[in-house]
């Protein structure tokens, strides 16, 4: 057995430790022997009214209660076609359930089964920063000629600023296709707020070089860079990332294919790139798990995405080998901090009439991130 097959079945422990806390002591137990069937009859009694949705990150014990299991985008669409369902439980994180309530019907509401559960990457852009950025860049006289694109990994507030100043939003899987729209609309692209996808899209299927890019530091003035470099970029990446993806290294890569003799790997394109111009397959979640799933039995992958997701994908496919590639184990923090005592305590709630953690997007905001939402829909 390899330290990759250890470090998978390392990876299955139990989390209750790194519970978060937002209901005021009125979780049950994670040890109450009776979650489940509490969790079970709660969802009963809720029936076709509610709608359980659980992004691929989730544990497995949120995954067993999902309707629908997904990448973000996704479950948010699955939301807005079920317009029977007046209760959205979106076990993800919040710039998700965001997504969601601004796609859906105003008769519909999403509840986020833990507040705290956020994405450091969505934090890495507020709105007071992008805005400084967008003042900046109108000084220099390139604001006009810029066409933001934020990832969907953002809040409704940065995708809102997107769709004010003519941008969309786009995923893993379309971003090439929305950076490719933006240069046929504009002549320099901010790109928000992951620096790895958008430097991987722009290197890797657009064809530009990483002297193309610079990377803008909210934290420094003129985001430390001189104006010059602003002027002559083509696309100007924000200083995010994602805390998971961003682990993986080329080590990792050389440590698994020396370990595993014929393994592919297979990452996200939140890595690193020098990571993703290493891998032998690079795609989206959803992407990730088709490939797995539709490989040959006996084939051997080692994936750089978020353990619950490798972890899973390896139960499901026994025919073939798969394990995680990082040397230590990762998951998503903030999305662990969704879990059965949470979305226990929600659903019950609503049972007994009281809904709690609904997530609300307001009006203003919610109108310019729809508009952004929906330019991604009608990119060719």
């Amino acid at each position: 057995m390899g330290i990759t097959d250890l470090l998978l079945q390392k990876g299955e422990r139990d989390l209750n430790s790194e519970r978060g806390v937002s209901c005021d002591g009125e979780l049950p137990a994670a040890s109450d022997p009776q979650l489940v069937e509490r969790a079970k009859a709660a969802r009963a009694a809720l029936g076709s009214k509610a709608m359980v949705l659980g992004h691929h990150y989730q544990r497995d014990e949120v995954i067993a209660f999902a309707d629908i299991r997904g990448d973000s985008f996704k479950l948010a669409q699955a939301a807005a076609d079920n317009s029977e369902a007046e209760f959205i439980f979106f076990c993800g994180v919040h710039f998700m359930a965001e997504s969601a309530d601004i796609l859906t019907t105003p008769n519909q509401k999403v509840i986020l089964p833990d507040l705290s559960a956020g994405c450091s990457m969505a934090d890495m852009a507020t709105a007071s920063q992008v805005n400084d950025c967008w003042q900046v860049l109108g000084k220099l006289g390139v604001a006009a000629k810029t066409i933001p694109i934020t990832y969907m990994n953002s809040s409704a507030a940065i995708k809102a600023f997107t769709g004010k100043n003519n941008g969309a939003v786009c995923t893993s899987s379309n971003a090439a296709r929305a950076m490719k729209w933006a240069f046929e609309n504009g002549e320099k692209i901010l790109f928000l707020p992951d620096q790895h996808l958008g430097r991987n899209t722009a290197v890797l299927s657009l064809g530009l070089t990483l002297n193309d890019c610079v990377l803008w530091n909210p934290w420094k003035p003129n985001g430390g860079l001189t104006d010059d470099q602003i002027k002559k970029s083509k696309v100007i990446l924000w200083r995010g990332h994602c805390s998971v993806h961003g682990r993986f290294s080329i080590q990792n890569i050389n440590d698994v294919r020396q370990q595993v003799p014929g393994i592919k790997v297979l990452v996200h394109p939140e890595c690193q790139h020098e990571v993703v111009s290493n891998a032998d397959v690079v795609g989206s979640t959803e992407m990730i798990i088709k490939t797995v799933r539709e490989s040959a039995p006996g084939s051997k992958w080692a994936i750089g995405t978020e353990l619950n997701l490798v972890s899973r994908l390896a139960n499901e496919n026994l025919d073939k080998q798969v394990v995680f590639l990082d040397k230590t184990v990762c998951y998503c923090s903030t999305m662990n901090r969704i879990d059965l005592p949470h979305l226990v305590w929600v659903m019950e709630s609503l049972v007994s009439g009281r809904l709690v953690n609904q997530i609300k997007v307001e009006a203003e905001v919610a109108k310019y991130a729809k508009v952004a939402l929906e330019r991604m829909l009608a990119l060719p």
